[in-house]
């Protein structure tokens, strides 16, 4: 639904992201906000909002191939571990960061092609049970090979980004860090949808018999659907390594992976928006949560209970997005941009 006198003449203007000059300011203010947070907030928010942006990336790498391929990922933070440990293996090399990075997300797409092979020739229940042989493998053979490989049990040292004379250890400068790619990523996974790749996708995801009629290379899609949302895993993966300067195994879980598909299914599935607010919406009632218990245990009472319940509560979260908005908060929006274009004129 567009406003008055707003009317496309080719397919390109109607497929444009940003179709009225009203989206594009707001997109402006949305960046400003975001260039000068840093101004006004301290260094735990500063941590949130760069692990929020890092989660981010790796809930848009399962945007594409959950919610634009129909393929269920449920290893997403194995393959975010691909991207940190490879990270930290090139980095003890001297190499710059922004050769790591792509070599990391390169590695990672590689990585996700032995498992999408088998995987896109199942559906449904088998398809995710695929998908978790990625995620129980992933812990197995980092703890199997030699230590001096991938450090085993005890992790790996990331050396620091260098630009320059500068080395990045301040979280004002890893927030911008992260703000940058995970800018990069939005562009990328928005405009995606508008390639022939992304139309590709969508045909697959919604009758892959048709597609495969229409000349669309179906297993091919599948696979390729893997690799793509890999990348953006192993970019988070990679950037999630520099932020804390060490990896360690336990810390790509298959709870994690969990957590990765229920924003997606909280923000909304089918839109990058989606992600965008799942992402936002979990991180903001997980870090409520976390400074009432720690309101609580300095108070002296059982904040440790309310912290093991934390999970519960998103869990909570998932299951009543299912119940009453099972297309997501991005669906929501939709409905409320919509009542806002066509104010004060009725709907119906």
């Amino acid at each position: 639904m567009l406003p008055t006198g707003i009317h496309p003449t080719c397919y390109a203007h109607e497929a444009r992201v940003l179709i009225t000059p009203r989206s594009r300011v707001w997109l402006a203010i949305l960046i400003a906000g975001l260039l000068a947070f840093p101004l006004a907030a301290g260094p735990y928010m500063l941590g949130v909002f760069t692990h929020m942006f890092i989660t981010l990336m790796a809930v848009y790498g399962l945007y594409v191939t959950v919610g634009m391929a129909g393929q269920i990922n449920v290893a997403q933070s194995a393959f975010v571990g691909v991207g940190a440990f490879a990270t930290a293996k090139l980095s003890e090399y001297g190499l710059p960061f922004y050769l790591v990075i792509p070599a990391a997300a390169v590695i990672t797409g590689t990585v996700s092609i032995l498992f999408a092979l088998p995987a896109a020739r199942v559906k449904g229940f088998y398809l995710a049970l695929t998908t978790l042989a990625a995620q129980v493998v992933f812990p197995i053979v980092i703890l199997a090979l030699p230590m001096s490989w991938l450090g085993g049990l005890v992790g790996m040292s990331v050396s620091p980004i260098s630009i320059g004379s500068l080395t990045l250890s301040a979280p004002i400068h890893f927030y911008y860090f992260t703000l940058a790619f995970v800018a990069l990523l939005t562009v990328a996974v928005f405009n995606l949808k508008r390639s022939r790749f992304g139309r590709a996708l969508l045909a697959v995801r919604d009758n892959d018999v048709v597609a495969e009629v229409m000349g669309i290379p179906v297993f091919k899609m599948k696979v390729l659907a893997f690799f793509v949302g890999s990348l953006f895993a192993g970019v988070a993966g990679a950037c999630l390594a520099y932020f804390l300067q060490f990896v360690t195994v336990t810390s790509f879980t298959l709870f994690a992976s969990v957590w990765y598909l229920g924003m997606l299914i909280v923000g909304g599935v089918h839109s990058p928006v989606g992600a965008i607010l799942g992402v936002v919406f979990i991180t903001l009632v997980q870090e409520s949560l976390h400074d009432i218990a720690n309101s609580l245990m300095q108070s002296g009472a059982s904040g440790g209970v309310l912290f093991a319940l934390t999970s519960v509560a998103l869990g909570g979260c998932i299951l009543i997005a299912l119940i009453f908005e099972p297309r997501g908060l991005a669906h929501r929006w939709q409905v409320l941009r919509t009542a806002f274009q066509l104010w004060p004129f009725p709907r119906n």
